[in-house]
Order: C-alpha cells, then sequence, then structure tokens
C-alpha cells in the first residue's frame, strides 16, 4: 500500500542523513556512469519538489545510491531497507550475465533446477534495462517474509516443534513408526 510519495521520502533520508539535493547527485554519479543513466540538478530538485517521479532507471540510480529499496523510495509500506543480493560478488552489484545469477542462487538450498533453468532462460534474453528490472522485482521480493529462505526455514522449525509436541511419550517411537505416521499424514485419501 502506496503511504507517501518520493518526495517525501526523500525529505526523509536528506533530513535523517544531513544530505543537500547536491549531496544526492553527487552519490548517483557514480552509477549513472556505471548504467549510462542521465540525472542532473534539475531532476532531483523536481523530485524533491514532488513536481516528478522518476523513471524507473532513475529510481533504480536513487535506491542503488541511497541504499533504499525502490519500493520504498516510492512511498510503498515496505521495509527501507535495500535487498540486494547478499551473494552478489561485491555490494549493489547488478547481475550483468545469467551465469553470475545462478552462481548466487545455487547457495540457497531452495532450488528446483527446472526452475532455474526457466529463469535463467528468460535472463539470458532480457536487455540491460530488463536484468535491471528483474534484480530490483527480487529485491522487492526480499522484502515479503514469505518468500525470504530464512523465514521460511523459521516457519519450518515451528512446524516441527508443534510434531514434537503431539509425539507419543508412552513407547519407543521408531524410524519405521515415524515414517508410517508422516505418509498417513501426507497422503490425502486417508482424510476425505
Amino acid at each position: 500500500m502506496k503511504k507517501e510519495n518520493t518526495a517525501i521520502r526523500l525529505k526523509k533520508i536528506m533530513s535523517d542523513r544531513s544530505l543537500r539535493q547536491v549531496d544526492i547527485l553527487n552519490l548517483t554519479e557514480p552509477y549513472c556512469k556505471e548504467y549510462g543513466v542521465k540525472m542532473n540538478k534539475s531532476d532531483i530538485s523536481q523530485y524533491c519538489s514532488g513536481k516528478t517521479e522518476p523513471n524507473q532507471d532513475k529510481l533504480f540510480i536513487l535506491g542503488v545510491a541511497l541504499d533504499v529499496s525502490e519500493a520504498w523510495l516510492m512511498g510503498y509500506d515496505v521495509p527501507m531497507r535495500r535487498n540486494d543480493f547478499k551473494d552478489a560478488a561485491k555490494p549493489r552489484q547488478s547481475f550483468s550475465s545469467a551465469e553470475k545469477f545462478k552462481a548466487a542462487y545455487d547457495k540457497s538450498k531452495y532450488r528446483s533446477d527446472r526452475l532455474m533453468s526457466s529463469i535463467i532462460e528468460n535472463a539470458e534474453k532480457l536487455n540491460n534495462d530488463g536484468k535491471k528490472s528483474l534484480l530490483d522485482y527480487s529485491g522487492i521480493l526480499l522484502g515479503n517474509p514469505k518468500f525470504v529462505k530464512e523465514e521460511v526455514e523459521k516457519e519450518a522449525e515451528k512446524e516441527e516443534a508443534l510434531k514434537a509436541a503431539h509425539e507419543r511419550t508412552d513407547v519407543e517411537v521408531t524410524k519405521e513408526m515415524k515414517d508410517h505416521d508422516d505418509r498417513i499424514m501426507e497422503d490425502d485419501s486417508e482424510w476425505e
């Protein structure tokens, strides 16, 4: 849900970090060069005044330069913290090739080879702007706990604790007994 706009969020950053508009422009300069995006004093002034909103490329540059989530910068009710891939070779680096993306993803134990192949194929078809957008969107997904590996693991631990609370204590439960119980619990036909 959008609560504010980019002007309000930029003013908050400027106030919190004691920045001026020219400081923001200076912070964006290396990223503008790296990604071939032009940004000038007028752009920053218009974003801060609320006269215009930054386009996708400039929003990305501002997010990277200020180390904040683009969705937060747009005014959405999401965490301010930027969620770049932690496995990337250096902070705030976009994936210039599908191989780098795959290398970061392969470190995750939640991978499906077929799914990964589809993502890689799609990423390879994208131009640099599309790859940047893919990275931006993945950052937004990381802001949602149901898509974050650590949060999923916490939920699995809670489920295991719940199972443990219901385990029998009157007899010694063997592995075969546990496997049998698990098969019954997972078999939908047993619950009709």
